[in-house]
């Protein structure tokens, strides 16, 4: 297949950043007279060309020339940068399947099975299964876009031609980081570790979705257990079973698991799903239909970052020059080195955003309520400190702010003065009650790049649902890929628009970074988990027909084993209490940019 050929449910193949009416910003297209040749025709090659072709990029094929051995899974070579005088030399990404991992990966489902994607996915069902999309080819095109544009940008700051490497299993290993934290941190001590198939004494057979009796599958939502014991109580459920229930509902996220009382799932299963949807309502807990395979696919937005320049008189001096700051702490050339971005988030989408940032180079500062993140403390520890907190978080500065408050808020104004980057995961309107919205941020720091990572965009009218992972994966047909053959739809206890948001935001971000040295103006970036599931929706292949089996390489069940095998030990942080998930790129100077001695 032709890089230009669309995926079958491409209803989103042709991305445009075209000005919304009234929007008052032009839109922006960052690659704009970039050109790049792509060799390949892998899954994560196409998905990472669209990308691409949306900011701008002109994208050529390769003549029917394979790539090379070393990024079996497509090269994407920059032969054209505007707008500077580089000769030679220019950006490139490689992309493997195992990349620095020594276990030999020759597609999708050897990734899946030998970096632990099968495990977890499967943890909620009882062992190892093939997740049948294919997730980590898509993350690792987006992987592959951010390499490219932070290639591009280094260069307009003056740094050297990079050459970048990416593959499918460091994406694999980086959306599990959370999971080999906890496996290889303190497993004994965490409470949230699934116990076999019970739930507070009483026998759990159940694991969401819901099922009503008009027949209505649907899944629920809420950060609150008050909330949570009202809904239950509506319904008529015995408060022991909803308090049994609470506790794994509301770990599902960091353990893939959700073992709840059957006596739940018996309850919903008695009522018709308009009397559910009005105990919801009361309750203020967010309940969302789970979409059929053969649903309608979201419609597409305008584009997966909605990026939006501001106006000329919002301009601001240019970012710094790469100089001496390129080298990061763990060694690696780091594009966005002497960048700093100010980070107010929560659970995963956001902050994983921020940690990609930072293992660009970036200064990542974190704003946290007085006490600090209520995660930080939340088991196992690694140290002082949470693993799966760290698995997102480490490496970021922090201060604490009210932001509430006025003192508060004057500090986090401070702050984006001395920022590039302001992003936030907070919900619709939380921004513009707080008085930090990007008008509010541009009038200290014009050329500010102002991210927000959502959940629902424009998708759904207000009031929308809660906009988290598995309410999204259920409204977007997502839980329908993610199952096996005559199975009924069910989301993936994988985060997998958790995890893929955070990846289309950082690139959003960088996208955003580069709008701003071309044109020295303030850029904002819309990004969400609907994006996500479209992204995966979008490739999935035909019905889903059959999971496929791995091929040679063999199923990781143990986490904490494979954390420990040398075979993986380049691909992972090796370096604190607790294992993680390691950079999922590496960037040195392309051989012609460098003195003769150092190219050799």
């Amino acid at each position: 297949m032709d890089i230009a050929t669309p995926f079958t449910r491409g209803h989103a193949a042709d991305i445009s950043e075209e000005a919304a009416a009234g929007s008052g910003r032009a839109a922006v297209r960052p690659l704009e007279g970039t050109v790049v040749r792509a060799l390949g025709d892998s899954v994560a090659l196409r998905v990472a060309v669209r990308r691409l072709r949306a900011l701008g990029c002109t994208v050529e094929p390769g003549g029917g020339e394979p790539p090379p051995d070393d990024a079996p899974a497509g090269r994407l070579c920059v032969t054209r940068v505007p707008l500077t005088a580089a000769s030679g030399a220019l950006p490139e990404c490689r992309i493997g399947w195992s990349g620095p991992v020594t276990v030999p990966m020759a597609g999708e489902s050897d990734v899946q099975a030998a970096c632990g994607i099968m495990e977890v996915h499967g943890r909620a069902t009882g062992g190892p299964r093939p997740l049948p999309v294919d997730y980590l080819s898509v993350c690792a095109g987006v992987l592959a876009v951010q390499a490219v544009t932070a290639g591009v940008l280094a260069l307009l700051r003056e740094g050297p031609p990079l050459v970048a490497r990416t593959s499918a299993a460091q994406a694999a290993l980086l959306a599990i980081t959370q999971h080999i934290a906890v496996a290889t941190a303190e497993p004994d001590s965490d409470p949230s570790a699934p116990a076999g198939h019970r739930s507070g004494g009483l026998a759990a057979t159940l694991t969401p979705p819901f099922d009503s009796a008009d027949g209505v599958r649907f899944e629920i939502d809420t950060f609150d257990a008050e909330d949570w014991r009202r809904f239950w109580a509506e319904l008529g459920a015995r408060p022991a079973a909803a308090a049994a229930g609470w506790p794994p509902f509301q770990r599902r996220f960091g353990t893939a698991t959700c073992p709840l009382p059957a006596e739940l799932g018996a309850v919903t299963a008695a009522l018709d799903y308009r009397t559910i949807r009005r105990a919801a309502g009361r309750s203020g807990v967010s309940v969302v239909p789970v979409r059929d395979a053969g649903a309608p696919a979201p419609p597409a937005g305008e584009s997966p970052w909605r990026l939006r320049g501001r106006a000329a008189d919002h301009q601001g001096p240019p970012l710094p020059p790469l100089g001496p700051r390129r080298i990061s702490p763990a060694g690696q050339w780091a594009p966005l080195a002497g960048l700093r971005v100010l980070e107010a988030t929560s659970r995963v989408q956001g902050p994983l955003a921020g940690h990609l940032l930072g293992l660009l180079g970036a200064e990542v500062v974190r704003l946290e309520p007085p006490g600090g993140d209520p995660m930080r403390g939340v088991p196992p520890m690694a140290g002082r400190c949470s693993a799966r907190f760290q698995a997102l978080n480490r490496g970021k500065r922090a201060i604490e702010a009210d932001l509430k408050s006025a003192a508060g808020r004057r500090a986090a104004l401070r702050l984006a003065a001395a920022a590039d980057v302001f992003l936030h995961n907070w919900p619709p309107g939380r921004a513009a009650r707080l008085r930090l919205d990007h008008d509010d941020l541009a009038a200290v720091r014009p050329a500010l790049v102002y991210a927000h990572a959502g959940g629902w965009a424009d998708l759904l009218p207000p009031p929308q649902p809660l906009g988290t992972d598995y309410l999204v994966q259920a409204h977007c047909g997502v839980a329908a890929l993610t199952v096996g053959p005559g199975e009924r739809p069910a989301p993936s206890l994988l985060t997998l628009t958790d995890v893929l948001g955070g990846l289309i935001c950082a690139e959003g971000v960088v996208a955003a970074l580069l709008a701003r040295a071309r044109t020295g103006a303030g850029v904002r970036a819309e990004t969400a988990l609907v994006d996500a599931a479209r992204l995966i929706v979008d490739t999935a292949y035909p019905a889903c027909s059959a999971p496929r089996m791995p091929g040679r390489a063999p199923v990781v069940t143990d986490l904490a084993g494979m954390a420990a095998d040398p075979a993986y030990r380049a691909a992972l942080d090796t370096t604190g209490a607790a294992v993680y998930g390691g950079p999922p790129w590496t960037f040195v100077p392309a051989p012609a940019s460098l003195p003769m001695e150092a190219a050799r």
